[in-house]
Parts: C-alpha cells; sequence; structure tokens
C-alpha cells in the first residue's frame, strides 16, 4: 500500500478520494492510496471543496486557514495540504481513524 500522506518541511500532503452528495460528512478509510471521505454537499459551485476543507480542520484539529486545496479542485481525487500542523497532532488524528501508514 502506498501512503495516504506525505510530510517535508512541516506541511502534510494528503491524497483524498471525496465523494460528494452522501448523507454525511465522514471518513471511511483508504482507496488505495487516498483516503476516501465522504461529504454532503453538492460537487457544484466548490461546495463540496469547501465543505471537505471545513471537515478536515475539525477532524484534525486545525483551523481552517491550515487546509489549502493543493490540487483536485474539478477531480475526485484531491492533494490536501495541511500547515502548522505539528506531526505528533496529525499522526494522532491517523490513530483514531485506525488507519495504517
Amino acid at each position: 500500500m502506498d501512503e495516504f500522506y506525505k510530510i517535508k518541511d512541516n506541511t502534510i500532503t494528503l491524497f483524498v478520494k471525496a465523494v460528494p452528495n452522501s448523507s454525511k460528512n465522514e471518513i471511511v478509510g483508504l482507496f488505495e492510496d487516498a483516503l476516501k471521505i465522504k461529504i454532503k454537499a453538492p460537487a457544484v459551485e466548490n461546495k463540496a471543496n469547501l465543505e471537505l476543507v471545513k471537515f478536515l480542520a475539525k477532524e484534525i484539529g486545525v483551523p481552517k486557514s491550515s487546509i489549502e486545496l493543493a490540487a483536485g479542485a474539478t477531480s475526485k481525487i484531491k492533494y490536501v495540504k495541511v500547515s502548522d500542523c505539528p506531526v505528533d497532532k496529525f499522526e494522532n488524528f491517523c490513530a483514531t481513524l485506525n488507519l495504517n501508514k
């Protein structure tokens, strides 16, 4: 299994498979080398992307300003950068998901 995130220069890059129009926001698990996340918002007018940023910030425990959609705005596979997040805090987030890197 490939890693679903990379850490470089205090920035964490997450590889996310987003599933818009879901019944609720939730992290489902791993899908190949990406973290599969269901998002309630529809994939129109950037609503799902904004909801994804808000949801990830809450789940990881960082401000929304620390989450940046780096690539994949119109794709289901997205690259999300998390800045100003201590690595141990991110690893604790991963541990709560019972995911193995």
